[in-house]
């Protein structure tokens, strides 16, 4: 088989962790495959960090973020800038990751010029277009016109199957986050967050994270209001919160939460050293979807800040709870975890169901049996 291009895209933090690994193996497959690596930039300062700690290096780099951008000129800066780059390079499949607004403008430009899209974290749903906002539609619109199908559990694959998806292009390979943390897990990078931890290591600590759209407002708020009260009712408890480069974030975390002695704000932090805090956190509260993987990995109960979630296997699992933005609920669910040991035990003690660390391998082996259409594997 002669030499394959491979266009990876990504745009966010997120996507650079997931994508990260599946980057690596690739290079260790320079026979067979060369990788093209674009990076749209959708968030600069974060995506940068994450890049930095894999020592990677991307080909092109759009660097579209700009003050107050909308989903609209998100989309129509990638698809535009990233037509240019996919007819000089003229790549044999594209990868894109998950469920960002950059992967469905990549995957629709890919669509367009007629190269096989590969959907890294495909699969996800909640089966609700406007939960999450506009991660559930996006991902959905990718799966429509994606080619080979990179599942991370059978729950995804199923989807996949009940939306009429050809099962000889989806592949179950765990979730790639988890081969991140395989690779950051040991880093001995410090940072003042770390330290400030070490310093009160008889507290228990909570990891908060909120940036979703469909919580800006009020829901946010009612988050930022209900962790006050627990602070202020429990003297054990300090939070972090890595505050969220959005300007909305932003305002409404320090208006709430940034005058208390126990309450951190700090900025995003590098995912090596987030791994870091994870590891050393009681428990995460969040709105994200990576962290419902991430802490589990480390021992760590979730609780989930929004009505539904696409990982419904965390939830079989008992890795997680999804407790939405409800103050008194979101106060309660914090105070049992606190005060119930045995409750806590179980959801710490709990087996992550998203992965052993070799992703990307799987990836990789998928790919090449895609364009050799026999022999499934790299050797």
């Amino acid at each position: 088989m002669e030499k394959k291009k491979i266009a990876i895209v990504f745009g966010t933090r997120p996507e650079a962790i997931k994508m990260a690994p599946v980057i690596l193996e690739l290079q260790k497959h320079q026979e067979k495959f060369e990788s093209c690596i674009i990076v749209t930039a959708q968030h600069r300062e974060m995506l940068d960090q994450a890049l930095a700690v894999f020592d990677i290096k991307p080909d092109y780099d759009l660097d579209i973020m700009r003050q107050n951008q909308t989903l609209s000129d998100i989309t129509a800066d990638v698809l535009k800038g990233i037509e240019t780059i996919f007819i000089k390079e003229k790549p044999d499949m594209v990868l894109v990751h998950g469920d960002t607004t950059t992967s469905f403008a990549a995957a629709l430009a890919a669509y367009y010029h007629q190269i096989p899209i590969g959907h890294v974290e495909a699969g996800l749903r909640t089966h609700d277009k406007n939960s999450p906002f506009p991660e559930e539609g996006n991902r959905q619109l990718i799966d429509t016109i994606t080619d080979l199908f990179f599942v991370p559990t059978e729950t995804t694959k199923q989807n996949l199957l009940k939306e009429g998806k050809d099962e000889k292009w989806i592949v179950v390979t765990g979730n790639t986050v988890i081969d991140a943390i395989h690779y950051t897990k040991d880093s001995q990078t410090k940072h003042s967050a770390l330290d400030l931890m070490d310093s009160k290591p008889n507290q228990k600590w909570i990891l908060l994270t909120s940036h979703r759209r469909e919580n800006y407002g009020e829901p946010m708020a009612n988050i930022f209001e209900a962790i006050l009260e627990v602070v202020n009712e429990h003297p054990e408890v300090d939070l972090l919160l890595p505050v969220h480069l959005s300007p909305t974030v932003q305002e409404v975390a320090r208006k709430i939460l940034g005058s208390h002695k126990r309450i951190h704000l700090i900025d995003p932090l590098e995912v090596d050293v987030f791994h870091q805090v994870i590891s050393k956190a009681y428990l995460v509260l969040t709105d994200s979807g990576g962290l419902q993987e991430e802490a589990p990995a480390l021992d760590i109960p979730v609780l989930v800040l929004r009505d539904k979630t696409e990982r419904p296997e965390g939830l079989k699992a008992g890795t997680l709870r999804v407790i939405g933005t409800d103050k008194n609920r979101v106060i309660e669910e914090v105070n049992e975890l606190i005060t119930n040991e045995e409750r806590y035990n179980k959801m710490s003690k709990a087996i992550n169901p998203y992965g052993d660390g070799l992703a990307s391998g799987r990836i990789l082996e998928e790919i090449n049996y895609y364009f050799k259409g026999k022999n499934r594997g790299l050797s």
